[in-house]
Parts: structure tokens; C-alpha cells; sequence
């Protein structure tokens, strides 16, 4: 497959692995409602976060939305649009790299971007993701009027790429019916069976078997026309005429159509990839949705809470957890909580606090009935934690900092051992088990005990301790046990008949 290649590809390609863990603290002032219900709001450096979340979150998001810089050759207020090509491409490899990794087996990626670098960043995902992954290109109208003084073309679209983890595992959600096309479906001869519509009985392609005259109930008779015949073979049409599928008009003497009822049409529709600004909204509706939380800073170029509600609606469903790691004005976190998925979004910008928190804000107190409110009942509820980026996990050489805390440090452990995201108990010293390997950590104290020669040290009574807690998980379980911890004070005759892998803290916990 071809690959895009840069000035400085050689270093960004290699840029995620580097990227520092860093801590995620709540800062619990700026936090809101239920802060219980897995929500977080970042400020802080998108890259640094990405990599924070990935020990929690790896192959856990279903849906990932993000409005990366345009590089257009203008600064925004909020960030430097302003790159030279090659930092943009340096800017989004690690990136995408570390997205990828989030998502789930399930889940896909959706990136607005227009003319100026989706060429480029399409063959950046064909790279990271798999050529084969690509789902569609879809196109957003998001102008609705003619911008006279371009110099040549009035740019009235974006791009959305969508690219899936695994093609083979995604599925979408077909888009819902619209009243106006229900419209159409009357019951004129009152049928138990409700409201139907008619179609041609005849076709443009003649077969032999579709060749013969019927009688209508008034007595005339009808041929198909010249070059056409009926879609039905003779016996079939006597069998729909039979189930009363047939309709010659309320004369009875109308050309014969077949009708079609509205509960055997499918309830869903297939999306297109033209997006009009009357089904999805464009700039200005966004604008509008944005100014009403902060009528000084309004971000240049938001997304209509519409456009995002489509997105939502196909490629996730209630309870699945939604990232936006350039999230702007908080658009997708808004409709996010609004159509009862979880969601968590990174922004670098003071905005973050002055901007996106209050617009989430009035959506929890139900005070937001403007976007899709009504189109999702959206009544108020739910909450979220806010975070900013803490102090590196690990030092410059790829060693635990000493002042790390026990979930924190369990999280990095697992994540490391198996590559899945931690969701254990921060009060246990066994912290699970993977593929037939039990996993524990004895730091900071966990048992309560921090001499020297207590908690933190693997001895016969904290090892007692963690074969109760994995029994009490898994009684059965006879496989490996790998612990970590300050020492041990048990020889490598026991260890090894017991089928126990000790690492030290902090020496054997590595950056991964």
C-alpha cells in the first residue's frame, strides 16, 4: 500500500510511544451533578491526555468524533491554524495512532476536515487504520448561501471520513423515517392491514412470462404497454389479487398497481453521503447553538448539535462511550449527554473552563432546549468530572515516579501485563485476572501497613491475603501469579512451586 511520506515521518511515526504518561486530577470545583457516571472533561494538551486515558480506556470507545485544524493558512483565536503542511501531519500521526488504540473492536472514527488536507489525512488513516477499514467520505453542506467574493470557488462543504476499528465488526444504525414520508400511505380501501402506498405494475425490462391481458373489476381489459410487460408472471398476479395487493383505482378501472404497506416497509433508512444543511445544519446554526454560553468568545468554526446528532445516531447507541479529543465548543459531549451515551472531551483552551463546562452545565440542569433537545426529550440530568493534566507517571528513563497513587499505578501495571483497560477495586492488592494469569500489586500501603516489612512487601501473610481475594474471584483458579511489589521475603524455591513471578517496585514497572 502506498504511504505518505514527510520531512520528519521517521521521528512521528515513533512520536505516541514517547508521548509521557501523565496523571488525570480532578479538579472537583469545576466538576458538575453525578460525577459518578464516567463523564471527564480535559483541559490540557490532547496528546498528553489521549495517552493518560489509554491504561482506563484502550479498546473502549465505540464512537471517536473529532475537528482536527483545518491548516488553512489562518489563526483562530482559540489555536494556531497557521501549520506548515509537514507539522500538521507531525501534529495528527500520533494522534490517530493513540485513537486507534481507544476504540473498540466495534467502533469508528469520524473526522470533519476540508479541501485543504483530507487528501493527506485520508492516506494518514488508510496507513494507521487499514486501507480496508475505510467507510465512506461524507459530504457536509456547511454554508447555505453563495459566497460571491471568493476568488473562485464558494466553499460550501466539509469532508467527514469514517474509518472503522474493524470493518467487519461495525454496523450502523439506519436513520429514522421522516412524518413527510409516512405522508404518503393512505388506506383508501380501508385494508386491516393500515396505510399502504402503489407501484407500477409493469416494468421497463419485458420477460416472456410477464406477457398477458388482465381484466380490471370495471371489465376493461389491459395489456402492458409496447416494450414493457407486467413485473408478475399470470399466476403470481392472480395470487396478489387474491391477498387483495392489487388496486385499480376507486373506479376499479384504473391501470393495475401493486400496493405496498407501510409495516412491511423497512423502518429504517440507509444515510447518504450528502449531508444538505436542512437535515443537519450548517455554521451559522452552530454559531447560534455556541453564542448562547458565551456571547464574547465564540469559537470560529463550530458544529451544529444536529450534525453531530446523525453521528451519534449511526455509529453508537445509548450508554456507549463517545471521545472527542479536539473538542472546540463542546458540541459532542453536549449531544452526547443529551442521547444518553457517555462521553469524555479534551480541549487545550481556557475555553475549556469558560466555554464547553457551562455549556454541559446548562445541559445537566435541563436549561439547554436549543439544539437537539427536543428531538431527544431532553429533559436535564446526569454530571461529569473535570480534569487537568497532572505531574509525568514516569520519569525521563522510563521508571514509576515514587509518588504515584495505588490506581493509578494498578491501571499502568494491567494496562502494561495485558494490554486492556483496568476497571478493578483501588482497595485490593489483587488486582485481576487475564487469560489465565492473576495479577497484584502491594504499594502504598493497600493493606494498611507500610513498614518495611508489612504491606508493601510480598511475605506468607500478604500472599495469603491475595490468594484469598483471587479466590474469592475465581475460586478455581491454579494458573501464574504475578506480583508486584516493594521486595519479597520469599525464597525462589517457593516462588517458582508456586508458580509466582515476583517484580519489584519501582525498578519492574516500565513505561509502556
Amino acid at each position: 500500500m502506498p504511504i505518505l511520506n514527510w520531512l520528519t515521518r521517521d521521528e512521528d511515526v515513533k512520536a505516541a510511544a514517547k508521548v509521557p504518561y501523565r496523571l488525570l486530577e480532578e479538579v472537583p470545583d469545576l466538576s458538575f451533578g453525578d460525577k459518578y457516571n464516567g463523564n471527564m472533561l480535559i483541559q490540557g494538551d490532547n496528546l498528553e491526555a489521549l495517552k493518560a486515558l489509554l491504561p482506563f480506556y484502550a479498546g473502549q470507545v465505540k464512537c471517536i468524533f473529532i475537528d482536527p485544524p483545518y491548516n488553512t493558512k489562518s489563526a483562530f483565536e482559540q489555536y494556531d491554524d497557521n501549520l506548515e503542511h509537514t507539522k500538521w501531519l507531525a501534529m495528527m500521526w500520533p494522534r490517530l495512532e493513540i485513537l486507534h488504540e481507544l476504540l473498540s473492536d466495534d467502533g469508528s472514527l469520524w473526522i470533519t476536515i476540508d479541501d485543504n488536507e483530507v487528501h493527506y489525512l485520508k492516506v494518514l488513516c488508510d496507513e494507521i487504520f487499514g486501507r480496508k477499514n475505510f467507510i465512506t467520505n461524507a459530504i457536509w453542506q456547511k454554508k447555505h448561501t453563495r459566497q460571491n467574493d471568493a476568488r473562485y470557488f464558494s466553499d460550501n462543504h466539509d469532508h467527514i471520513l469514517v474509518f472503522a476499528k474493524e470493518k467487519e465488526r461495525f454496523s450502523i444504525n439506519l436513520l429514522p423515517r421522516t412524518a413527510e414520508m409516512d405522508a404518503g400511505y393512505k388506506n383508501l380501501d380501508n385494508d386491516p392491514r393500515g396505510p399502504w402506498g402503489s407501484q407500477p405494475l409493469q416494468v421497463k425490462t419485458p420477460s416472456q412470462t410477464g406477457i398477458y391481458t388482465i381484466t380490471t373489476p370495471s371489465g376493461r381489459q389491459v395489456d402492458p404497454p409496447s416494450g414493457r410487460s407486467w413485473g408478475v408472471s399470470e399466476e403470481r398476479y392472480s395470487e396478489l389479487v387474491a391477498d387483495n395487493r392489487i388496486w385499480f383505482g376507486k373506479t376499479g378501472d384504473n391501470v393495475p398497481r401493486v400496493k405496498k404497506f407501510l409495516s412491511e416497509v423497512q423502518q429504517g433508512l440507509t444515510p447518504v453521503t450528502i449531508w444538505p444543511h436542512e437535515e443537519v445544519g450548517h455554521n451559522q446554526h452552530a454559531k447560534t447553538e455556541a453564542k448562547k454560553f458565551n456571547s464574547v468568545d465564540v469559537f470560529s468554526t463550530p458544529k451544529p448539535e444536529k450534525l453531530m446528532e446523525r453521528i451519534l445516531h449511526i455509529a453508537s447507541n445509548e450508554g456507549d462511550l463517545i471521545l472527542d479529543s479536539f473538542a472546540g465548543s463542546g458540541t459532542t459531549g453536549a449531544v452526547a449527554h443529551k442521547m444518553k451515551r457517555k462521553w469524555i472531551m479534551v480541549e487545550l483552551g481556557d475555553h475549556c473552563k469558560t466555554h464547553i463546562a457551562p455549556r454541559i452545565r446548562t445541559a445537566i440542569n435541563g436549561e439547554d432546549q436549543g439544539g437537539v433537545s427536543a428531538s431527544t426529550n431532553w429533559k436535564g440530568g446526569g454530571g461529569f468530572r473535570f480534569y487537568r493534566l497532572g505531574e509525568n507517571a514516569f520519569d525521563e528513563n522510563g521508571q514509576i515516579c515514587a509518588d504515584i497513587r495505588f490506581p493509578v499505578l494498578a491501571a499502568h501495571i494491567w494496562f502494561s501485563e495485558t494490554n486492556t483497560p483496568w476497571n478493578g477495586s483501588d482497595d485490593s492488592p489483587a488486582i485481576g485476572i487475564h487469560e489465565g494469569k492473576a495479577y497484584a500489586l502491594l504499594y502504598n500501603g493497600i493493606l494498611g501497613d507500610k513498614r518495611p516489612q508489612g504491606g508493601n512487601v510480598l511475605t506468607s501473610r500478604t500472599l495469603k491475603i491475595i490468594r484469598d481475594e483471587i479466590s474469592d474471584v475465581d475460586p478455581d483458579f491454579s494458573g501464574q501469579l504475578i506480583v508486584y511489589g516493594e521486595s519479597s521475603r520469599l525464597g525462589d524455591a517457593r516462588l517458582k512451586a508456586e508458580h509466582i513471578t515476583f517484580k519489584q517496585t519501582p525498578y519492574g514497572v516500565k513505561s509502556r
